[in-house]
């Protein structure tokens, strides 16, 4: 009797979602809502949390600054998630195609370079893009670019480097959907008079959904709240919400500031990914 109550759906089920609950509702909803709570408390002069409850918090995010500095963050993270999925899908194309004893190989070759120190590469990347560098020299060299031109210190610089930074996350889930792609798929879709291109973007791309989406998930998420490249690449003139969390955490101290703006960035990450999840149950639902 007592194995046969074991092996029933609903307590397998709930033995094997139990770990990941109390994991998330440990180390992720707790530590959030606690985050949600201290951006209600008053801050004091020596950096900790005062006592009692106060608005004054929210009322300093109509700080003029706060809407473009959450609209270029959320223009440069989109941007860097693009060009990552732009990357990342041929890529993984050829990855899927290629032959077994090649796979390895090649992926071997592109997580190599990830093994080194996140900071040591951003300080690479800024030693290349340094004006003296060899990238502005060879530029200068062709007329590519006029001397002077500052290549660090932009948007640009911080994309370039997000790019190169989060495509493994960005190329590793969508490699994995493609390796379980059904290429007899695209081949059948050419036979019906599809081109190649057309066949890739019609059968292939959607066929891999679910690998693009959690590549989405995986380069936009962090992208919205990272403050390293942005800081060291971008400068002042870069800056996203990230940064400003930094600043008034290590800076200004300000603990509740600091937890009311983060409370901020998780809206920003969860209400894009409650209307996907509900969009996508409406349409599931309506097929």
């Amino acid at each position: 009797m007592k194995t046969e109550k074991f092996q029933s759906p609903r307590v397998l089920e709930a033995l094997l979602t139990g770990p990941g609950l109390i994991w998330l509702l440990v180390f992720f909803l707790l530590p959030t809502f606690n985050v949600l709570l201290i951006s209600f408390r008053p801050s004091t002069l020596t950096g900790g949390i005062g006592e009692g409850w106060t608005l004054e918090t929210f009322t300093q995010l109509r700080n003029p600054n706060y809407p473009l500095i959450v609209f270029r963050t959320l223009w440069v993270s989109a941007w860097i998630t693009a060009l990552c999925l732009l990357f990342s899908i041929p890529v993984a194309y050829c990855l899927a195609r290629a032959p077994a004893r090649w796979k390895t190989r090649l992926l071997l070759l592109i997580m190599v370079p990830f093994l080194t120190n996140f900071i040591i590469r951003v300080f690479a990347w800024k030693v290349i893009l340094h004006p003296e560098g060899w990238v502005a020299s060879a530029f200068i060299a062709v007329g590519w670019m006029e001397a002077g031109t500052q290549l660090l210190y932009n948007v640009h610089a911080v994309v370039l480097v997000s790019v190169y930074t989060y495509l493994p996350f960005s190329l590793l889930p969508v490699y994995a959907a493609a390796e379980k792609f059904d290429f007899t798929l695209l081949e059948a879709a050419m036979d019906l008079g599809c081109k190649r291109l057309e066949a890739f973007l019609k059968v292939f791309v959607p066929g891999i959904s679910r690998g693009v989406w959690t590549a989405t998930l995986l380069v936009l998420i962090p992208n919205l709240g990272a403050y390293v490249i942005p800081d060291i690449i971008g400068g002042h003139r870069s800056m996203m919400l990230g940064n400003i969390i930094a600043r008034r955490l290590f800076s200004d101290r300000n603990l509740p500031h600091a937890a009311a703006l983060s409370s901020l960035l998780t809206l920003l990450v969860l209400v894009p990914m409650v209307v996907v999840i509900f969009v996508r149950r409406r349409r599931e639902a309506s097929t």
